[in-house]
């Protein structure tokens, strides 16, 4: 029992019962103000930092832009493109610029993606992309067989692989491969399919990997 409950007058111990049992007004008064619905402040869409950089058109590379197709062509190849409606192309000079034609939810999260989609065709006709893998193992090794990659992954059998259209593969040595092309994708897509035929093991690393993959090896298991 608190203390000071023995000398509160039993009249003021009666309101303060009474008061509990109904519930304070100013209780329910700030219960009230709180759930009062507030007015939420209109946050205005910014451009993506990435979206709004212009895509600058690399000399010996010319383009056409007709209703959101995009075509381009250059020393390494050709390429074209059809966008969507969310982006609105815009030419400046020896560049072009990307904007969103709303702000809908599309629009915003496609600005950023379009672009890199835009400048990476740009780059890809003039000087082209690549991507280099390493065989790590014993008696690892490949070489150019004609038009197609021989792969020795100490399997029974050679692994050879027919080079997709467009894509250009040499081996620099017995362990190096270089994957080039105008197309990110297409490079990137057979560089994986390469990695795919041996990935790198986790305990003592041996496999094919990109030439700027670090892979962590686990500790194997120690006898006792």
């Amino acid at each position: 029992c608190d203390a000071s409950n023995l000398h509160t007058p039993p009249a003021m111990l009666a309101a303060q019962v009474s008061s509990f049992v109904r519930g304070d007004t100013t209780i329910r008064a700030k219960r009230a103000e709180s759930t009062k619905p507030t007015a939420r402040r209109a946050i205005e869409a910014k451009e993506s930092r990435i979206g709004k950089v212009p895509v600058a058109v690399p000399k010996g590379v010319t383009y056409t832009l007709k209703d959101n197709m995009l075509a381009v062509k250059g020393p390494k190849g050709s390429m074209e493109m059809q966008f969507p409606d969310v982006v609105v192309f815009t030419e400046e000079g020896e560049a072009i610029k990307l904007s969103r034609a709303n702000d809908t939810p599309d629009a915003r999260k496609g600005h950023g993606l379009y672009r890199t989609l835009a400048n990476n065709m740009m780059v890809g006709v003039s000087t082209g992309f690549e991507k280099k893998l390493k065989l790590l193992g014993v008696g690892y090794k490949a070489a150019m067989q004609g038009k197609n990659l021989n792969l020795s992954l100490g399997y029974s059998h050679p692994v050879i692989m027919e080079i997709p259209k467009g894509l250009e593969v040499k081996c620099d040595s017995n362990t190096d491969i270089t994957v080039s092309g105008f197309d990110k994708v297409e490079v990137g897509n057979f560089a994986a399919i390469i990695r795919s035929k041996r990935p790198p093991e986790p305990y003592k690393g041996k496999g094919i990997r990109y030439a700027d993959e670090v892979v962590i090896q686990k500790e194997g298991k120690r006898g006792k």
